[in-house]
């Protein structure tokens, strides 16, 4: 789970997996087209989101092609933040109770 915290930490990191969100199965020269970060930056992200199992590269032919690999994300989610998310319905469950008890009859 900290791999991939680290991961989303960076912004650019964030833009690239958006960007093979919208289009997945990209090339290093289609994710670098149009990017504000020279060629080996964007090598050096996809490296690192590679470690934190975000992103899959296939070989297609001679392509080299990253894939989103949505997983680890929902495992974030389920793992960190479900656990958050019952404490807000628990306070919004208790907040009703207050609320019918002191409404007048």
């Amino acid at each position: 789970m900290d791999a991939v915290f680290r991961a989303l930490a960076d912004p650019a990191r964030r833009k690239l997996l958006d960007r093979l969100r919208h289009r997945n199965g990209q090339t290093l020269t289609e994710l670098c087209r149009g990017a504000p970060m020279t060629r080996q930056a964007v090598t050096k992200h996809l490296n690192l989101l590679k470690k934190a199992d975000l992103v899959i590269p296939l070989w297609l032919g001679r392509s080299k092609l990253h894939y989103l690999n949505p997983t680890p994300l929902c495992q974030v989610a389920t793992g960190w933040f479900e656990p958050f998310e019952q404490v807000r319905i628990k306070a919004l469950i208790d907040l009703r109770r207050a609320i019918d008890q002191n409404r007048p009859a």
